[in-house]
């Protein structure tokens, strides 16, 4: 079916109106991205053959696959033992707990992705503020900085890298041997800072203290079996991202076998009806709304370069940058961070990679184009912080806070997340001209 609409204008004019739903929150993301998809095969614009050449299968098995082995290992208790664990290392102080809880998720948003890791951490976080009856906003706005920070160290920490990795084919080890100083930089600032203003203030009473030290972290771990078969998959998927560079395997075929043989110890032993239970259950852990949003967003940008639009768009930033690889970094940088601050940074992302990809010839080589794509996937990471609408993290925070009557206001976030977004921001500018420009 064809219906002779300009195919470029058609293409921007779809992209603009999915952008402006996502921000509206008006509708379901998956949901926007697919009818948006949908419309444009059915205009002739592009082929139900192109849109499923153009999915990342990659990207979306990485996805899958830690979803999975995340969600499994979540039964077992092993996230509030390490949050209880934490607390009890620094003896329940207020602000003992504001480092500790920071450090954690910066590591769990690392290594698993910052939208599971504050679904863990932020209910033990009400739960220790309730029991120390102190305000748990300063915890909460550490918690939502440090999953952003954290989850820009690796190449499976926030969906933005999973892109960029998948899109260049870079290994686990590429990600966190750029990333990782500049994040650690940036998480050391962070707590430095919010200590001085708000950490060396927070009290409680001594009762209270002593109460939560009461607890047992032990109790926190309802399934020790589990927790032994969970912390074997980890390693071993882990050890596979590090090694499957050399071996030339994809990330997201580890992820998935990994996955696999969680479920197969998960399930290991029992019968027939309870083992296909399990596993259908498993499988619900899966976030599919996340999948299919990644579907819809591969066909409008699949749209984008077919029209030519992501050409035009790469030329325009080349002209800009003047074909400096420098100025295209710094550029790529505070455009990421200001339009991640305002938008969610995945579908963001996802235009920018075949835009950058079509200026690789006139720049140089990829390995010169390097910087470029560091600087995407730190200003998309980054920004982040900026609002609390710019990063599905900072929503599902705002979401149980509201819940619990402890709302985040979007100026008061505000007030907050634009300093640390500009700090951060220029930091990695810093470190940018420092690794690669002097």
């Amino acid at each position: 079916m064809n219906f002779a609409f300009n195919p470029q204008i058609t293409a921007i004019v779809v992209l603009i109106v999915c952008y402006a739903v996502l921000f509206s929150e008006k509708l379901n993301r998956a949901v926007t991205v697919l009818l948006g998809t949908s419309f444009l095969i059915l205009s002739g614009i592009i082929t139900q053959h192109k849109v499923i050449a153009s999915i990342d299968f990659n990207t979306l098995a990485l996805l899958t696959g830690m979803m999975i082995i995340v969600g499994i290992s979540e039964r077992s208790g092993l996230f509030q033992f390490l949050a209880l664990s934490c607390t009890k290392l620094v003896r329940a102080s207020p602000r003992g707990i504001l480092i500790m809880m920071t450090l954690l998720t910066a590591v769990l948003s690392a290594f698993l992705d910052n939208v599971t890791t504050v679904l863990l951490i932020v209910p033990v976080t009400f739960k220790m503020t309730r029991n120390l009856k102190i305000s748990p906003y300063p915890f909460l706005w550490l918690e939502i900085f440090a999953s952003n920070i954290g989850g820009a160290a690796t190449l499976i920490g926030d969906p933005p890298n999973i892109l960029i990795g998948s899109a260049l084919s870079l290994s686990f080890m590429d990600f966190a041997s750029q990333m990782l100083p500049i994040v650690l930089l940036n998480l050391g600032l962070l707590i430095f800072v919010f200590d001085i203003f708000i950490g060396r203030k927070l009290t409680c009473d001594e009762k209270d203290r002593q109460t939560l030290l009461a607890l047992s972290a032990s109790d926190f771990i309802t399934d020790r079996t589990l927790l032994k078969k969970s912390l074997f998959i980890f390693g071993l998927v882990f050890a596979g991202f590090i090694m499957g560079d050399m071996f030339h395997i994809p990330n997201g075929t580890t992820a998935l076998l990994g996955a696999m043989l969680m479920l197969l110890l998960y399930t290991l032993g029992l019968d027939h009806l309870k083992r296909d239970q399990k596993v259908e259950d498993a499988f619900s852990l899966v976030d599919w709304t996340t999948i299919f949003f990644f579907v819809g967003l591969f066909g409008i940008v699949c749209a984008l370069e077919v029209t030519g639009i992501i050409d035009i768009l790469g030329k325009k930033l080349l002209s800009f940058a003047a074909g400096s690889i420098q100025k295209t970094t710094y550029t790529v940088l505070f455009v990421s961070a200001f339009l991640s601050s305002a938008i969610d940074n995945i579908p963001y992302t996802a235009t920018m990679i075949p835009i950058l990809k079509s200026m690789e010839g006139s720049l140089g080589t990829r390995e010169a184009m390097m910087p470029v794509w560091w600087a995407l996937a730190l200003g998309a990471c980054f920004g982040g912080n900026g609002t609390i609408i710019a990063s599905s993290a900072n929503v599902i925070v705002a979401g149980m806070a509201a819940k619990e009557n402890k709302p985040i206001g979007f100026i008061k976030f505000l007030i907050l997340g634009i300093p640390v977004t500009v700090i951060s921001v220029f930091t990695a500018m810093l470190y940018l001209y420092v690794r690669y420009f002097i």
